[in-house]
C-alpha cells in the first residue's frame, strides 16, 4: 500500500485488485498516479488466479483529471505516452476492469475510466471532458467515447466540455450501475458474477469479446497521440489556454 497517492490492494481471496486513487479531493492523475497504476498492474494482471480490477477512489471526487502543468510543450509528450500506455493497459486487461465514480470524474480521470469493462457510479457522479475550454483535446476519450456512448454524444461532450450528471450518463449507457455506494456495487458484482469462475476460462472470454476492440483502439489512439502532439501543441491557443488555466485568467485566443 502506497498512503497518500495509490492504494494496492488483493482483497477478496486474492481474486479481485483493487486500486483505490488516494490523493483527495482532487484526485489528479499526474505522471507519479499513472505510475504507480502501471506498476500494480504490471505487477498483478498476468496471476492467473486473478478474476477482476476494481478502480475506486478516496475522498468526495474520483478524479478533477491529469495534470494541466504536465500538458505543457516541454513535458505533454511524456505524459501522454504514459496516460495512453495505461489506458490501453485496462483495456487489454485479461480480466474484467470495474470503475466506481463518485462526485466528480474529469479529463485525464474520466479517460481512466473509459477503460474499464463496467463502471459503478454514486448518483451525485458527474462526467465530463473539459479539456476543449483550455484550448485543447481529449486523445483518448476522442478514441473510446464514440465507441462507447455513440458518435453525436461523444461529440457533444467532447466539443463543449460540458459535464453530465450519473442519470445521464446512465442513459447515454456510459454508466452500467447507480448506487449509493459504487465500490459496494461493484464488489457485489464481482461476489455474485465473477467470483466463482475459472480464471483461466474467464480470460479466454475476456480475450475473444475485446480483440477487435483492443486493436481498433490501439491504432486509433496513436493516430490522435500523433495528431495532439505534431499538430495540436503547434498552435498558439492550446498553449495559451494552458497557461490561462494555470493563471487563473481567461485566455486570449488568437484561433490559431
Amino acid at each position: 500500500m502506497i498512503a497518500q497517492v495509490l492504494k494496492v490492494s488483493v482483497e477478496r481471496d486474492d481474486r479481485l485488485l483493487r486500486l483505490t486513487l488516494s490523493r483527495p479531493k482532487a484526485n489528479i492523475v499526474d505522471a507519479e498516479m499513472i505510475d504507480l497504476m502501471q506498476s500494480a498492474l504490471d505487477e498483478h494482471v498476468m496471476r492467473t488466479d486473478l478474476l477482476a480490477i476494481l478502480i475506486d477512489a478516496d475522498g468526495p471526487h474520483f478524479s478533477f483529471g491529469a495534470s494541466v502543468e504536465e500538458h505543457l510543450p516541454d513535458r505533454c509528450a511524456a505524459m501522454l505516452s504514459k496516460i495512453h500506455k495505461l489506458v490501453m493497459s485496462l483495456i487489454d486487461s485479461p480480466v474484467p476492469v470495474l470503475a466506481a465514480v463518485q462526485g466528480m470524474c474529469l479529463g485525464g480521470g474520466m479517460e481512466v475510466v473509459l477503460g474499464a469493462n463496467r463502471i459503478f457510479a454514486s448518483d451525485t457522479a458527474s462526467f465530463g471532458q473539459p479539456e476543449i475550454k483550455l484550448g485543447v483535446f481529449a486523445p483518448a476519450a476522442s478514441c473510446l467515447l464514440p465507441e462507447l456512448i455513440g458518435q453525436a454524444r461523444a461529440e457533444d461532450l467532447l466539443f463543449t466540455g460540458r459535464t453530465i450528471d450519473a442519470a445521464t450518463a446512465h442513459e447515454y449507457g456510459l454508466v452500467d450501475v447507480i448506487a449509493k455506494s459504487p465500490a459496494d456495487a461493484a464488489i457485489e458484482y464481482f461476489d455474485k458474477h465473477l467470483s466463482t469462475l475459472s480464471g483461466f476460462s474467464l480470460r479466454q472470454a475476456v480475450q475473444a469479446a475485446r480483440a477487435d476492440f483492443s486493436a481498433s483502439m490501439r491504432d486509433k489512439l496513436m493516430r490522435v497521440e500523433r495528431q495532439y502532439l505534431e499538430q495540436l501543441m503547434a498552435g498558439r491557443d492550446p498553449v495559451e489556454g494552458l497557461h490561462g488555466f494555470l493563471e487563473k485568467r481567461t485566455p486570449n485566443w488568437e484561433h490559431c
